[in-house]
């Protein structure tokens, strides 16, 4: 079973949509780049240089649109998946990828989203990663010092993510890292954002999936529309269960994760909790050479 994951807010770098594909991009992927930007009025490519990475917005919209463009170029070479999980705004790509939602819908709730955390939160705010510590330790130190913090991300057993206010985060555990994220997503804090996106997204249509789902809260399968709905819709406000994700995965019979782009961090995180399943990252390769690499990967398990 080949599965697919779609990273957060935090793996972007400058330039990274013009790296998808490698030297030479599949044309699948300016096709795709160019129904996002007809979807949303204004040309995505111009959204991922360093300047306009500096907006949320700009930010998610890129990913997704980054990762959708990966996962229907593999598909041109006869890769596809059998399930999907991602993290955080990952999943609009992922619900994309797995027949739930449209691109287009996908395309304009994620602008939305990204504005309601942003206009929340415009500055002093934003996420990091504590390593060393596992989730009841990390509560512990929280509650302990009264911060303006929260658990955001479980990625690991000992590598958490936590959100909250600059002045909070400033008093992190000695092995931390500030990630590019300039809002407090995955808590509390985004109650009111996560209410409002929910509004709006009854008025969306979604479909059943057509494979594996894996939802952020509750790291299980979703296997109706109602459900990804609300996982697309929340998990904004509530912590990531990745690490939890990739078990579920792997309990499903996965036996080849493919990440896409940007970054290569669900790849490694994959590769420490389940060192026997092959993990490739797509970041700025060729489309045709993560295909090979998949095929071999998928023709070892079948042997």
């Amino acid at each position: 079973m080949i599965a697919y994951l779609f990273p957060g807010q935090g793996a972007q770098t400058a330039g990274f949509l013009h790296r998808v594909g490698g030297d030479k991009p599949h044309p699948t992927i300016a096709r795709t780049y160019a129904e996002a930007s007809d979807a949303l009025n204004e040309d995505i490519l111009q959204l991922d240089h360093a300047d306009a990475l500096a907006s949320t917005v700009a930010v998610q919209i890129t990913l997704v649109a980054a990762g959708v463009a990966a996962a229907r170029s593999l598909a041109e070479e006869g890769i596809k998946p059998e399930a999907v999980a991602s993290l955080s705004v990952g999943a609009y790509g992922a619900a994309v990828v797995a027949g739930a939602i449209d691109f287009a819908d996908a395309l304009t709730l994620v602008r939305l989203r990204a504005r309601l955390m942003q206009d929340a939160y415009p500055r002093d705010y934003g996420m990091l990663a504590v390593l060393g510590l596992n989730e009841r330790d990390i509560a512990r130190v929280i509650a302990d010092s009264h911060a303006d913090a929260y658990i955001g991300n479980l990625n690991a057993p000992r590598q958490i993510v936590v959100s909250g206010s600059d002045e909070a985060l400033e008093r992190g555990a000695r092995k931390a890292e500030r990630l590019a994220v300039s809002v407090p997503s995955h808590c509390v804090l985004l109650e009111e954002a996560a209410a409002r996106l929910t509004e709006t997204a009854g008025n969306v249509t979604l479909h059943k999936p057509r494979i594996a789902y894996i939802g952020n809260r509750g790291a299980r399968v979703l296997r109706h529309a109602d459900a990804v709905r609300d996982d697309l819709a929340t998990n904004l406000r509530y912590p990531v269960r990745w690490h939890d994700s990739t078990i579920a995965l792997a309990e499903l019979g996965a036996t080849c994760f493919v990440e896409m782009p940007p970054g290569q961090s669900l790849t490694q995180l994959a590769a420490d909790a389940l060192p026997d399943t092959p993990a490739f990252a797509m970041d700025a390769s060729p489309v045709a050479s993560i295909a090979a690499r998949v095929r071999a990967a998928r023709q070892r398990a079948a042997d």
